[in-house]
């Protein structure tokens, strides 16, 4: 991995407003979709860092088409996976 100089560290609300619209959305978005749809601005490459540390800690993850999905603990899932191991 290159080593990337970066200007702007991301704040926690920032990274917990990520998270939020990750959630939230319908479909899974693409990188543009999530970052044009957020409610304030936030620079790109900062954008960026939030989406590399939420892929790293084991929060999201990427269709084979580039799509967000989350994937960290989910209430709504885990009981969707009890419920079919039940039948």
């Amino acid at each position: 991995m290159a080593i990337q100089l970066v200007l702007h560290y991301p704040r926690l609300d920032t990274v917990l407003m990520v998270e939020d619209a990750i959630q939230r959305s319908k479909d899974h978005p693409t990188r543009t979709e999530l970052w044009r749809s957020l409610p304030k601005q936030v620079q790109y490459q900062t954008f960026q860092i939030i989406l590399e540390y939420l892929e790293r800690s084991n929060k999201i993850t990427y269709t084979r088409e580039n799509r967000i999905v989350w994937i960290a603990p989910n209430p709504k899932l885990d009981r969707l996976v009890k419920k079919a191991r039940e039948l």
